[in-house]
């Protein structure tokens, strides 16, 4: 959400020449240069055999309705595909001689396991996942990478991948073994969203552009509490007390900012301070929030949407989950990001004995976002008027908190907080409790009504925390 003290030096975007190497290519072990000639060729078949035989299995269960592999019969599958590639490289080799001969049996071996590792880890992005400071990674191409660092500062890096259909398979492979379920990408599915084993989300999108894209943005706090936002400078010790306070009091609330914001980790800080024993339902289009492996939340269920199959049959919709959310019993609903029709069915579950329910909106202020809302609702099945809409809204939602970049555009605040009081014929009313300063930040605006304070001080909150001392922002 906000830099760290530590600093690291940068380079400019400049500052990779063209032929400059950074750490061995992509794809190639340290000390690659001087391996058998013929272990190159063998690793481009093997790259290429296994991550189409993946491919295909995938595509094969969905035809016929099969169970997907689990992550163990994929790694055998993986494994058999690659002695057989291996096989059928050296039977060609011996009937047709290319010169580069066939690699000893040690380097044959060396290079199914590289080949293994680098498709169930993640290649030429490894590195730069490893890299805690970076926060985003985009791909225009194999050799056209770009990053942006939690400071703000951005780079150019080394190629991730030898050629763009390198950097195609590998996205493939890490799509056939992502999540809950296998992710195509081909021709036939161009576009494919991917949660990598760090709870980074992976976009990628083929044959509708150019050259293959990627982007990746990256949770850099996978479990984070309200008292961590604080020391990170996304909010400060009175809105930490005032935040943990409209959880425990089960306050409906909207995270609602811009792309990579930073939403997701306020939802993950909001969900911190939920009482241990509440049963949790989430549901995601892809699962990134983690709430069902914190042990901070034994009774956790992560939903995930679900694409349709080749033949355009078996897709799940969130607004499907949510639907389901509500036979499981869950004491609060939480819904990654909304974004059209499950906004009805969030909404009513809002108002039907989950309270305490959240979830995330895009929306560039905390105002714009019940214009979001009503775009949504009018896009829906329902098709609800805008009236009809802003009462559901006014109904279901108690408190939207807006995130923003700071004026030093380096840290992430929470700049507003609007408390919902009711609906006017197209209007939903709200108060902004909180509003920017000069800064960015929020600090204390309109005063929350006597209703609301009343129902915070049951559940132990110190209204004199909205009289706000100087120096809270203060490092």
């Amino acid at each position: 959400m906000t830099t760290n003290s530590h600093q690291q030096s940068i380079p400019a975007m400049s500052s990779f020449p063209s032929g400059q190497e950074v750490g061995p290519e992509p794809g190639q072990p340290a000390g690659a240069g001087g391996e058998h000639p013929g272990a190159a060729a063998l690793r481009t078949r093997l790259r290429r055999a296994v991550s189409e035989g993946l491919a295909e299995r995938i595509r094969e269960d969905e035809q016929h309705g099969r169970p997907a592999l689990g992550y163990q019969a994929r790694r055998d599958l993986a494994d058999k595909l690659a002695a057989d590639a291996a096989d059928a490289y050296a039977t060609e080799e011996l009937a047709h001689p290319t010169g580069a001969g066939l690699p000893p049996d040690d380097v044959e071996r060396q290079v199914i396991g590289e080949v293994l590792d680098e498709i169930f880890g993640l290649g030429g992005f490894e590195p730069l996942l490893a890299n805690e400071d970076i926060e985003t990674i985009n791909v225009n191409g194999c050799d056209r990478v770009f990053v942006r660092y939690a400071n703000g500062e951005r780079a150019q890096m080394p190629p991730v991948a030898a050629s763009d259909d390198e950097l195609i398979d590998l996205v493939r492979s890490l799509a056939a073994r992502a999540g809950v379920e296998e992710r195509r990408f081909d021709r036939g599915s161009p576009g494919v969203n991917v949660q990598l084993r760090d709870g980074s989300r992976l976009f990628a999108a083929m044959a509708v552009t150019g050259r293959p894209a990627v982007s990746i943005r990256r949770h850099r706090f996978s479990r984070v509490t309200l008292e961590q936002l604080r020391q990170l400078g996304t909010i400060d010790v009175g809105l930490e007390a005032l935040l943990s306070a409209l959880v425990r009091a089960r306050f409906n609330m909207l995270i609602v900012g811009g792309t990579a914001i930073g939403k997701t980790t306020m939802l993950r800080g909001l969900a911190s301070a939920i009482p241990a024993h509440e049963r949790l339902i989430t549901i995601e289009d892809s699962l990134e929030l983690g709430l069902d492996r914190d042990p901070a939340h034994p009774d956790s269920v992560g939903l995930q949407a679900r694409e349709p199959n080749v033949e355009g049959e078996g897709a799940i919709s969130q607004a499907e989950l949510v639907r389901w959310a509500l036979r499981m019993s869950p004491d609060r609903v939480i819904v990654g990001e909304v974004r059209g029709s499950e906004l009805i069915p969030m909404a009513n579950a809002m108002t039907q004995g989950n309270d305490g329910s959240m979830a995330t909106v895009h929306a560039s202020t905390s105002q714009g976002a019940f214009l979001k809302l009503a775009t949504y609702a009018a896009q829906s099945p329902e098709r609800l008027s805008l009236e009809a809409t802003n009462l559901l809204i006014a109904s279901a939602v108690h408190v939207v908190i807006h995130l923003a970049e700071a004026r030093d555009d380096k840290t992430r605040v929470v700049s507003s907080i609007r408390e919902v009081v009711g609906a006017e014929d197209k209007h939903v009313v709200s108060n902004e409790v909180f509003r920017p300063d000069l800064t960015g930040r929020a600090v204390p605006g309109v005063p929350l009504r006597t209703e609301t304070i009343e129902r915070l001080v049951e559940v132990g909150f110190d209204p004199d925390m909205l009289e706000r001392p100087e120096g809270w922002w203060n490092p």
